[in-house]
């Protein structure tokens, strides 16, 4: 197993979208090439993937991924976790936490304030596997505001 931030577009990474992010969510849409591209053509924005094998020269497919996003404020760089999918096949087995800690290990190393991410109390292993990784539940309230009605 492997994980690895991407910062390039390739065949492999729009495949690996097209089938992840439907496991992630029914109502969004794959990224095509150019979509990938700009994605990850962010300079705050970071693709980690989880890999079957450890082998550089062959990592085996991509089997999970998760974006970190970054962004300074006045009070200091903070970083957000999204989009954490871990393919049905591969679940259970330590992937999704290998996304998670990477992303907070890189998100010190760029030094930020804080880590934060939000679940559905019904994605009840993702809310086990984000309280393993250290992170705590708040009392707090997110609000949002759609756009697109």
């Amino acid at each position: 197993m492997s994980i690895e931030r991407v910062t390039e577009s390739s065949p492999e990474i729009v495949e690996a979208m097209g089938r992840l992010i439907p496991q992630l969510s029914r109502s969004s849409v794959p990224l095509d090439a150019t979509a990938t591209e700009r994605f990850l053509s962010q300079d705050s924005v970071h693709l980690f993937v989880h890999r079957a094998g450890s082998d550089p020269d062959h990592p085996g497919p991509i089997l999970g991924m998760l974006s970190l996003a970054t962004f300074e404020i006045p009070t200091g760089l903070r970083a957000w976790i999204e989009d954490v999918v871990v393919d049905s096949e591969a679940r259970g087995s330590g992937a999704g936490q290998a996304l998670v800690e990477a992303a907070v290990e890189y998100a010190r190393t760029l030094g930020a304030r804080t880590v934060d991410l939000t679940s559905r109390p019904t994605r009840e292993a993702a809310n086990r596997l984000y309280r393993r990784c250290g992170f705590q539940l708040r009392e707090t309230n997110v609000y949002r505001f759609s756009l697109s009605d």
